[in-house]
């Protein structure tokens, strides 16, 4: 149970913050997850005291007992988004309060505390505006937030959760995702591993199941692939996932994206398709995808496009399918016309230059 009490946040600034050379010198051709910026947020959780000592203070490193509960039971949660500055010069974020909601269902799950929504994004708020400097100028840059909690409890016992947590965020800037152009990727077809069960984990977004997801995407990568796309776990013939981004398959005027069943994760993204898709004239469906329909939609050539959205890449055009005992190309293996027309009208959101009749873009500065 979580206890919402308002919290007043202690800024304590870096003594040893970049220079604007040095910031620049980064910030010229960021990588993304490489390089954090001066500082980062930190929340503790003690169960009967709830919520205390926020802080803002310079990034470093966190000192724990090597028996912390987080090391062996892996009770850990994350999200991902990011700030934009978008033409007018205005600093923003996109669909925040999704992202608390979204955290706080897997904290659920992990059997973790909730944060307030309200705490989430003001901690959201308060490192960009520290970190104004921070955020990049181009058109696909930005400044990806990364919001995170640990259990913090030492002991090695597993009959109950942990009874302390680290709320934490930090940031690091990126560049397009797509340097040099949009470019389909190639997708294996994972039959020999699972991503998730119903009744797992899998709408959550916790540690374990990328860790989970690490040898398939190298067979994936072995296979000659960049990407594994995850099919269910009791019949491996449904379509779930590719890697940590949902799907979504053009049929003519109509979008088609797997149902959630429980061992998906629900995507921002993938929701504001959902939202848009009627806007830009398409119909929409979310139902079960077998491999079979896929390679047999494009064989006849009513399966016209398929691509994967996310928060790292926004839309990511599919090209080719690559499986055990088949393989085949998705139309001529280029970006096609309503993939590129939902990309552009999520970035055009974004970063300002498109109407956002849906108030997603959170304004921070």
């Amino acid at each position: 149970m979580t206890i919402a009490q308002k919290l007043s946040f202690d800024v304590q600034l870096s003594d040893h913050a970049r220079t604007a050379a040095e910031r620049e010198q980064v910030m010229a051709n960021p990588v993304f997850g490489k390089v954090f910026t001066d500082h980062m947020i930190s929340i503790d959780f003690t169960e009967g005291r709830g919520w205390h000592d926020a802080r803002l203070m310079p990034y470093g490193p966190l000192a724990l007992e090597p028996a912390t509960a987080v090391f062996h039971y892996g009770q850990e949660i994350f999200e991902g988004l990011k700030a934009y500055r978008q033409s007018g010069g205005s600093v923003v974020t996109f669909r925040p309060y999704a992202n608390a909601a979204r955290f706080n269902r897997s904290a659920v799950r992990l059997a973790m505390p909730e944060l307030p929504e309200e705490t989430f994004v003001e901690s959201l708020e308060l490192l960009v505006q520290t970190e104004r400097e921070w955020v990049p100028m181009p058109e696909g840059h930005s400044l990806y937030l990364r919001p995170f909690m640990i259990a913090t409890q030492p002991g090695l016992g597993v009959n109950y959760p942990s009874k302390t947590y680290k709320y934490m965020v930090i940031a690091s800037p990126a560049a397009s995702y797509f340097a040099g152009g949009i470019k389909p990727v190639s997708v294996w077809l994972s039959t020999e591993y699972t991503r998730a069960a119903p009744g797992g984990t899998g709408e959550a977004k916790c540690g374990g199941n990328y860790a989970a997801a690490f040898v398939a995407q190298r067979q994936a990568v072995e296979q000659g692939c960049d990407q594994v796309v995850w099919l269910d776990a009791q019949e491996h013939r449904h379509v779930e996932e590719m890697g940590g981004m949902n799907l979504f398959f053009v049929f003519g005027d109509k979008l088609v994206t797997p149902a959630l069943t429980g061992s998906l994760l629900a995507g921002i993204t993938r929701d504001s398709i959902l939202t848009l898709a009627g806007e830009l004239g398409l119909e929409v469906e979310e139902r079960l995808v077998s491999v079979d329909e896929w390679e047999a939609g494009c064989a006849s050539g009513e399966l016209t496009e398929v691509f994967a959205c996310g928060t790292a890449a926004i839309v990511t055009p599919v090209g080719s399918v690559k499986g055990a005992d088949r393989s085949w190309t998705i139309g001529d293996g280029s970006p096609g016309e309503v993939t590129m027309r939902v990309r552009e009208e999520l970035i055009g959101i974004q970063y300002g230059t498109r109407p956002d009749p849906h108030n997603w873009v959170h304004k921070i500065l």
